[in-house]
């Protein structure tokens, strides 16, 4: 889910930017500190949105650099659990496909691809074997958030699903349409 936090913190203006206006300054060293910042309580911070209030600045002896007392929001993504996403995927491996949800790039395991007994094939793509549907690099999709840790900062994972109804490549969803159309017919 996608949300937009208010945060306060001193933000660190070293001297080198003393010439610069303190908002520049400030927004700037933001940036460079929050944009594709991941945590566990915040989850993957997108960008910084605007700076609400700068307070007075202090110098800390023997670091000579302006510390700002700043109230700002940031615009983030924190994954949920059973939540829906859109994706498109990224690539398909022999276990698996990865699929980019716009925030993160998160995990399909084979088996929650389809209800069906699912192989790799040597095209790159992951095909069931009663159903015959195909999932390949860049289709779109429909997922469902099963698990999510933080655990390992630098690569935090999400698990997806597609085993449940109306989920998986949108093109499933498509023929689906179609066949129920013309058995009606």
């Amino acid at each position: 889910m996608f949300y937009e936090i208010k945060v306060r913190s001193f933000i660190r203006v070293p001297p080198n930017s003393f010439t610069v206006k303190t908002e520049d300054a400030v927004l700037k060293n933001l940036i460079e500190s929050y944009e594709n910042y991941v945590n566990k309580d915040y989850g993957f911070v997108i960008g910084v949105i605007k700076v609400i209030d700068i307070g007075d600045g202090i110098i800390i002896p023997g670091d000579g650099a302006a510390y700002y007392d700043t109230t700002f929001s940031l615009l983030i993504f924190k994954p949920e659990l059973h939540e829906l996403a859109y994706g498109s995927v990224s690539e398909i491996t022999e276990f698996g496909a990865f699929v980019d949800i716009g925030a993160s790039e998160a995990m399909v395991h084979i088996s929650q691809t389809m209800d069906d007994y699912v192989s790799f094939n040597k095209a790159g793509t992951l095909v069931g074997k009663e159903s015959k549907k195909v999932l390949k690099a860049k289709d779109k999709c429909k997922v469902r958030i099963i698990t999510v840790s933080f655990k390992e900062i630098e690569n935090p994972r999400i698990g997806l699903t597609m085993r449940q109804p109306l989920l998986g490549s949108l093109n499933w969803q498509v023929n689906e349409k179609k066949k129920q159309s013309e058995s009606r017919k």
